[in-house]
């Protein structure tokens, strides 16, 4: 199983990013996907989630209405479109996949890419 990011980078404030993460190695369409941060000293927190069939989203109510995610299960590719960048976004952004069965739960975990907000 493999959940590679890529996208992130310095960006000054109010410009734009867009995360890629790109799985493999199980039924992408089958799982839930989120991106999570994680700030210097800070605990990781839920930024955005999509479920599945990608029909349902949610998110962190401190990057409502500036972030976007979407996936494309063709692909199995998530996607999170970051505009209106503050210096409180920079964080380290991981992928996350989950998913539910019968008596367990499945999830891996991305290794991060990191983006940094700042002039």
């Amino acid at each position: 199983v493999q959940l590679v990011e890529s996208g992130g980078g310095l960006v000054q404030p109010g410009g734009s990013l867009r995360l890629s993460c790109a799985a493999s190695g199980f039924t992408f369409s089958t799982y839930d996907m989120s991106w999570y941060r994680q700030a210097s000293g800070k605990e990781r927190e839920l930024v955005a989630g999509i479920i599945s069939g990608g029909g349902i989203t949610n998110y962190a109510d401190s990057v409502k209405g500036r972030f976007t995610i979407s996936r494309d299960n063709v692909k199995n590719m998530l996607y999170l479109q970051m505009n209106s960048l503050k210096s409180g976004d920079t964080a380290v952004y991981y992928c996350y996949a989950r998913y539910r069965g019968y008596f367990k739960v499945y999830d891996y975990w991305g290794q991060g890419t990191q983006v940094t907000v700042s002039s």
